[in-house]
């Protein structure tokens, strides 16, 4: 075979096998670079990953802390998320806490079980169950949107294991004013079951007035596993959405609460931040200006800041 002949059919064969890497990777690319760096970062902030074995379920966990005497915080994601969203919120806190981050069950590396309760209460209860699984007799407890509706009725059933709840834009009651997603919801459209990377992207945008930077291929990664969890994400969804609310129980959380809210919200509508501040027993409300539903994630440093001010408020 002539020089030239070689190097015309290795051309071809790089170029089919470009075709090929292209096809079979993206956007699996950009899944594998969102899984690894997140848990290298998680790493880099010193938690660890661990598996807690509970009555119908297997957390999967990151844990971090020295575990001498000091008081945990566990930080629960909201609907759709996983444990990810929270080390760079966490890192903020580990100096003074202890910090439990559950993947619960239905997401992450926990895992969807189909037919399994995944109702705020039974995912309230599933947190207990961490808690005395690990040795945790009391802990201050903080979530995102469904993660805020779970950690209201860890605090309501469940007081005397639960110190403090901080609600982050959390679901639970109904909003005065409707949101932008309880608009699309009332025309039949759930924008979290996504089926392409143009409905990711659209529902993307919602999440977050101040998202982080993520490169196109690794948002086209996590529209992917949106994708592969559409039927998944569809029977989480009716297991808590506008189930065991919270609007007449409100006087019956007694533990401190702190709610924080982002004025831009376009999943659960500020309005309702009022109505939590009003009907909560002990309660205080920060809004902030400029930022949408995942405070944690849009400005982490600020948002661990007011939780840690309201845990442990400077002596007089």
């Amino acid at each position: 075979m002539s020089a030239r002949r070689v190097l015309t059919t290795a051309a071809v064969l790089a170029v089919a096998a470009a075709g090929i890497w292209t096809t079979l990777t993206y956007p699996r690319l950009g899944q594998l670079v969102y899984h690894h760096a997140a848990r290298a970062e998680a790493a880099l902030y010193g938690f660890r990953t661990e598996t807690v074995p509970i009555s119908d379920a297997r957390l999967v966990i990151y844990r971090a802390g020295q575990g001498e005497g000091r008081e945990t915080l566990i930080l629960l994601h909201g609907y759709s998320a996983d444990r990810q969203v929270w080390p760079r919120f966490a890192k903020h806190l580990l100096d003074r806490y202890d910090i439990v981050i559950p993947d619960l069950a239905g997401h992450g590396d926990t895992g969807f079980t189909s037919g399994l309760d995944y109702s705020a209460p039974a995912q309230a209860r599933r947190v207990i169950e961490l808690m005395d699984a690990l040795k945790i007799s009391r802990a201050h407890v903080v979530g995102n949107s469904m993660g805020g509706f779970i950690a209201a009725h860890l605090g309501r059933a469940y007081p005397v294991r639960i110190a403090s709840a901080t609600l982050i834009d959390p679901a639970g009651v109904i909003s005065p004013e409707p949101s932008d997603l309880d608009r699309l919801l009332a025309e039949g459209h759930n924008p979290f079951l996504i089926d392409s990377p143009e409905s990711f992207r659209s529902f993307y945008a919602m999440t977050m007035a101040q998202p982080p930077f993520l490169p196109g291929f690794v948002l086209d990664g996590m529209a992917r596993s949106y994708a592969q969890r559409r039927a998944e994400l569809a029977e989480i969804f009716r297991g808590f959405h506008h189930r065991d609310l919270l609007d007449g129980e409100l006087a019956s959380i007694t533990v401190p609460v702190l709610i924080i809210w982002g004025r831009l919200d376009r999943l659960i509508h500020v309005s309702a931040a009022p109505v939590w501040a009003q009907g909560l027993p002990h309660a205080q409300l920060q809004i902030l200006d400029g930022i949408g539903h995942m405070p944690m994630v849009e400005r982490p440093a600020q948002t661990a800041g007011l939780v840690a001010a309201f845990l442990k408020p400077p002596a007089p």
